[in-house]
């Protein structure tokens, strides 16, 4: 969608540059349209999307205390500048745009969205008393398509581990070498749970618990 925007921003910019008589250096504009984009904003994270809110054109009052004492030069590129700083707005539609349709793309409810590619998949102990176990990569890529997502009860979990006399680590390995869906800019470590079969994926922003009906361990049941 980012990508989407630069086109937008890119035709306008042309459009600009036509209406001009005496045309101005296309390297300059181009310039002063990528300074204008800088400004203060306010960041605000919407289920997992990046929503910025431009406040202040700090690209426009540095263009303007540079070109002012140039003859014509800020009244040349001033428009350019001014783009840039409304392209924050078309980059926060895009954005706000891209939430539905990444929902559709790249479903939080579906593990696939953040294990797809397991060629290179292994596991590693993070635990020491944990068992020696080896990822069988043939039943992750066979359950990921039918494994369902479960709640995560954090509490009960901590406490039953704490309680335990052998103190056992709930998810004693991590999941490495696996890649997110192809396009989705996100990053992910994966726990697996100790019988194997539960997945818990932590992101920046949240984490998900997937369950499979066969262990993903070597050995397991």
């Amino acid at each position: 969608m980012g990508a989407l925007g630069w086109v937008f921003i890119g035709v306008i910019a042309y459009q600009i540059y036509k209406k001009y008589t005496v045309k101005p250096t296309k390297w300059k504009a181009i310039v002063a349209n990528l300074i204008g984009v800088f400004s203060f904003t306010i960041n605000w994270n919407m289920s997992g999307i990046l929503i910025k809110f431009p406040i202040l054109p700090l690209g426009v009052w540095i263009l303007y205390g540079i070109l002012k004492r140039r003859g014509d030069s800020w009244s040349t590129y001033r428009p350019f500048a001014w783009l840039g700083f409304w392209a924050n707005f078309i980059f926060l539609l895009t954005s706000l745009g891209s939430g539905p349709i990444q929902q559709v793309l790249y479903p939080q409810n579906n593990v696939s969205t953040y294990i797809s590619i397991t060629d290179h998949a292994a596991i590693i102990k993070i635990y020491s008393p944990g068992k020696d176990d080896s990822l069988n990569k043939e039943n992750l890529h066979k359950q990921l398509s039918s494994m369902k997502q479960g709640n995560i009860y954090s509490e009960q979990w901590y406490y039953s581990m704490v309680d335990s006399k052998k103190k056992d680590e709930r998810f004693p390995y991590q999941l490495i070498g696996s890649s997110p869906k192809f396009g989705i800019d996100l990053k992910t470590i994966v726990y697996v749970e100790k019988d194997g079969k539960g997945l818990l994926i932590v992101t920046p922003y949240e984490q998900f618990y997937f369950r499979s009906q066969n262990s993903l361990l070597r050995g397991g049941n």
